[in-house]
């Protein structure tokens, strides 16, 4: 997986999937729609300030609540290269991975990062760069076949690569 960098958008605890991609809008899967509404729940004004590439910092539990992939969709729909949290509910990590939205928890991350600040995010070796801070936190990398499903574009695209 390549470097990313990008500013920091933070969020506290347990963001739920409501709060990421609100209910009212799940009546359609188009990724720009979906995009469009990104963290509307948990700050209306998110989609009119971020810029592509940005990242997210969050704290505990991200993605809690209903188990819809609409929510990790409308993220990297949005252009929002990264999730980082201290933690992830389960079944977003696992809808994230599935639709190739590349996410790192790493305990504390949180209470290290602020808002604005610029990140550089390296998935091979887990290691995340507070460029604005000099400072360095690490990760446990994904297994490499995970790394192959996210650079695919999800596991479906990643089905069908690995089937030719």
């Amino acid at each position: 997986m390549k470097k990313i960098k990008g500013k920091v958008w933070k969020f506290g605890e347990n963001i739920n999937t409501d709060e990421i991609i609100p209910a009212r809008y799940l009546n359609t899967d188009d990724p720009k729609e979906l995009a469009s509404h990104c963290m509307e729940d948990a700050d209306p004004e998110f989609i009119k300030k971020y810029s592509q590439g940005d990242i997210i910092v969050a704290g505990k539990n991200f993605g809690s609540g209903s188990s819809r992939e609409h929510a990790p969709l409308s993220i990297k729909a949005a252009g929002i290269a990264s999730v980082v949290a201290d933690s992830f509910a389960r079944i977003f990590y696992r809808n994230a991975i599935n639709i190739g939205l590349p996410i790192l928890s790493i305990a504390g991350i949180s209470e290290k990062v602020d808002q604005g600040d610029e990140l550089e995010i390296d998935f091979a070796n887990g290691e995340v760069k507070n460029i604005t801070k000099n400072q360095t936190y690490k990760a446990d990398p994904f297994p490499e076949f995970m790394q192959q499903i996210i650079n695919s574009g999800g596991l479906m695209s990643y089905i069908m690569q690995e089937g030719q």
